[in-house]
């Protein structure tokens, strides 16, 4: 599916996977957000299976990302606006969001900008504030295959460096390094400038509503389970906060573990008045 999202940035296109389904107007609806010099694919694996299962999903490709329209958003400020008109153009009143890492703040900012527009909140692999290593921000800029190395070794448990996978015959730490040479120059360093300058996360998390879910891993090197506490702190409003961890898993929990990322999903999105039928 492909969008025009007028309202905020005019004349680009906005590519959104769908899970193979049209949206039908009596479904409850998810947006799920990607993270720095990431695109729609690395929700293949949940989305499909909510888009089967009682939900419509509209996974977008960031502007500049994958295969929608540039230019490229410097500020999570930024970003959520745009998931908000992304919103308005889809025409739906309530929609649950599911963001990754840098998603997850865009996610973050956009329930607290709207909150009554959002029925459900996810943030996975999330932190707040978000700081990059300077060697890492450094990298993005001068040399981006040492960034993408670096990327790779601080997100995948160390069995997946070694080649265990959780889909057989596929080479995780291989495809998310691919995957980030096909963006553009630039995208992945003005993608992490926006985390490292994002400082509004407790102020955010103070205006969320709905419940939310923060979802980490054992083996998260990026944003380590021990650092969340302070964002969930600061959930202080109307919002219920539930917090999970998944074992053995790293940052790239939805490559690595895709079924509990899925279950873990699943089982929140369950509380929310109409749902789909019960993984099998």
């Amino acid at each position: 599916m492909k969008l025009n999202l007028s309202a905020h940035l005019p004349e680009h296109t906005t590519y959104c996977y769908t899970g193979g389904r049209r949206p039908e107007k009596d479904r409850p609806t998810a947006i799920f957000i990607h993270g720095a010099g990431h695109d729609h694919s690395v929700w293949i694996l949940q989305t499909r299976y909510l888009a089967t299962h009682g939900w419509n999903v509209v996974v977008p490709d960031l502007p500049g990302h994958g295969q929608s329209d540039g230019p490229v958003l410097d500020s999570i400020e930024a970003l959520a606006d745009w998931i908000l008109a992304l919103v308005a153009t889809l025409g739906t009143s309530k929609v649950a969001l599911v963001g990754h890492s840098m998603g997850s703040l865009i996610a973050l900012q956009a329930a607290a900008s709207a909150p009554d527009v959002v029925s459900h909140l996810v943030l996975i692999g999330s932190v707040a504030p978000m700081p990059v290593a300077a060697p890492l921000l450094d990298a993005t800029l001068s040399n981006r295959d040492k960034a993408h190395a670096m990327i790779n070794q601080w997100s995948y448990a160390p069995r997946t460096q070694l080649g265990a996978s959780s889909i057989p015959g596929l080479n995780l730490t291989a495809l998310n390094e691919r995957l980030m040479q096909r963006q553009a120059a630039g995208v992945l360093h003005r993608d992490m400038s926006a985390c490292n300058a994002y400082t509004g996360g407790f102020d955010a998390a103070a205006q969320v509503r709905c419940p939310t879910l923060l979802l980490s891993s054992a083996l998260d090197r990026m944003t380590p389970p021990k650092a969340i506490a302070p964002l969930a702190a600061a959930f202080t409003g109307s919002a219920t906060v539930t917090k999970h961890v998944l074992p053995g898993a790293g940052h790239a929990m939805m490559s690595e573990a895709p079924g509990a990322v899925l279950d873990a999903i699943w089982n929140f999105l369950k509380s929310s008045p109409t749902h789909g039928q019960a993984p099998r």
